[in-house]
């Protein structure tokens, strides 16, 4: 008979009740790695300090993730009314501190081109067809989103939202068990209109940060803010409706009116931007596999126009150096398996144009191929460093260092140090039980 497993062993993918999303930070490296713990493959999360044309310069933006000082929008009802809004994946935020990333799947659910991995893809699928409103709360009761989700904040900010949870649970229970107030006596109004006091649950001066997503679909770009009814329209992409070239061009207004309204007359910024754009990891590290292909490809056909020997006709420098030109900290330089989608036309290409190439011009092509070579091997160089600086970036970030610090001061404690770290004055302090003990014996004897 086989065993059951127990309940405890059971991880489901969704559940009833949901849980709480920990505030996330507006940092490329933490939506770079959510993206991908999420399944997406091919993209990454930059930040951009401008949006003016030569900023975006050969990025080629997916979409945008606008982060900002939140502040409540008026909208009326028919700027949420376009026909073409049905095609658009969207979904309402109904989890506090869930914005960021509801405002990724939203930007992300809408790319044709973005392989958004077995899991997301699935759904996609299955939520296509639900509101708005249901697409949030699949998101909310996703425990593969929200665990992927709170695996990026810091072990503070996620104690916070249990407390703030918790909190709020307490209070909704007392608020239920409290008998029903009874309705103030109406008084005659003799003077102006007294102004409302803040609720001590909201404070006036409550700042929250919130984040929405800008995404070109199905001819028209589109401002998606899971806080409000449905994508609302940001203008018309011109040519056809599957180009996305120009989009920047007509998201750039509206960004700008954001911008401006949130910088506080330029001294205090209070928003930032972030773009959702190819991998250049994979970009660089392509390029370089390409050009490894092309060096086996000449120099078959060195071997095979020159059988006397061709590595005297070589600059010497570079035939010394050329395997350490396609050598990386991860690769060596023999060939290595690429996946990326048009990888292999593009190889078959430039293999088909080595052997088109005249015998005259073999050595030279073969040494254009390696200078080429050590500029795309540092460009890889450099992507691994980055990856490397974001990764210790976040081992820092969501490391708990509460109960280190907890210790450390408890040692203090122990030996007598705190007191004079804080500068506090020990004779003032009032005598403990034991102490206060010892000196009454003293005055017994």
């Amino acid at each position: 008979m086989t065993k059951l497993n127990t309940q405890a062993e059971i991880t489901p993918e969704h559940d009833l009740v949901g849980g709480q999303f920990a505030v996330l930070e507006s940092d490329p490296g933490v939506f770079t790695t959510l993206v991908r713990r999420l399944g997406v493959r091919g993209v990454e999360v930059i930040e951009l300090y401008d949006i003016e044309p030569w900023a975006v310069e050969g990025l080629q933006p997916l979409g945008l993730v606008f982060c900002f000082l939140w502040a409540k929008d008026h909208h009326r009802a028919t700027d949420f009314a376009d026909p073409a809004a049905e095609h658009v994946w969207f979904a309402n935020q109904l989890a506090d501190d869930a914005c960021a990333s509801l405002a990724i799947l939203n930007v992300l659910f809408n790319c044709p081109g973005c392989e958004v991995g077995s899991k997301m893809a699935e759904f996609r699928a299955e939520t296509a067809d639900m509101s708005a409103v249901m697409k949030g709360l699949a998101i909310t009761n996703s425990c593969f989103i929200r665990e992927t989700h709170n695996s990026l904040a810091r072990p503070a900010d996620i104690r916070g939202a249990l407390n703030a949870i918790a909190a709020s649970t307490i209070e909704e229970l007392k608020a239920s068990k409290a008998p029903p107030k009874q309705p103030p006596p109406k008084r005659r109004k003799t003077g102006p209109k007294a102004r409302p006091r803040a609720s001590a649950a909201q404070p006036e001066n409550e700042e929250t940060f919130h984040f929405i997503g800008y995404v070109p679909a199905h001819g028209k770009v589109w401002e998606l803010d899971g806080l409000k009814t449905g994508p609302l329209e940001v203008g018309e992409l011109p040519g056809p409706s599957d180009s996305t070239e120009k989009w920047m061009d007509i998201v750039r207004p509206a960004l700008r009116m954001k911008m401006e309204r949130y910088s506080d007359d330029g001294d205090n910024i209070r928003f930032s931007l972030l773009a959702v754009v190819d991998d250049r990891f994979l970009a660089a590290r392509d390029q370089l596999e390409l050009r490894k292909r092309e060096r086996l490809a000449l120099e078959r056909r060195l071997d095979t126009e020159l059988p006397g020997g061709w590595a005297h006709l070589v600059d010497g420098e570079l035939l010394a150096d050329v395997d350490a030109a396609f050598t990386t900290s991860t690769h060596g330089p023999a060939k290595v398996a690429v996946e990326t989608k048009g990888f292999g036309e593009k190889a078959q290409g430039m293999s088909l144009a080595s052997f088109a190439l005249p015998a005259e011009q073999l050595v030279s092509a073969w040494e254009q191929c390696v200078r080429t070579a050590k500029r795309e091997k540092n460009a890889v160089e450099e992507e691994l460093s980055k990856a490397r600086v974001a990764q210790t970036e976040q081992d820092r970030r969501t490391h708990d260092y509460e109960p280190f610090l907890r210790e450390y001061i408890a040692c203090l404690q122990q030996e007598g140090l705190l007191d004079a770290l804080l500068e506090r004055d020990t004779s003032r302090v009032a005598p403990t039980s034991d102490s206060a003990a010892g000196a009454k014996s003293r005055r017994k004897r």
